[in-house]
């Protein structure tokens, strides 16, 4: 397998580990700082048994990763890159939000 295809499979797959709402707040709740899995529970509203699942989906796509402090199990983003690219998508579907609301109105649909 050639070097682009394998980067574009790497690619489909950690858009996959994107791919699902809570995992978005979770990137979102980790853009500043190193959380617990009990800090992102309390911040998201979010069980920790199912936190923990998607917290596995991302450490599998190395998105994020833990250092562990006592008995404390810190999570943090493995890139900054990460936040920014999150950042420039969210950007991208803002600029269409507005523009569909534009058009909506202007056309009352």
């Amino acid at each position: 397998m050639n070097e682009g295809k394998v980067i574009l499979e790497m690619h489909a797959e950690v858009c996959k580990a994107f791919a699902h709402p809570t995992r978005l707040a979770i990137l979102n709740a980790l853009r500043d700082e190193e959380m617990t899995v009990t800090d992102m529970a309390q911040e998201l509203g979010v069980a920790k048994g199912n936190l923990a699942q998607h917290l596995a989906v991302l450490r599998q796509r190395q998105i994020v990763a833990t250092r562990r402090e006592g008995i404390n199990v810190y999570y943090h983003v493995t890139d900054p890159k990460i936040i920014q690219a999150c950042e420039l998508m969210r950007s991208v579907l803002m600029g269409q939000l507005k523009e569909t609301e534009l058009l909506s109105r202007k056309f009352g649909t």
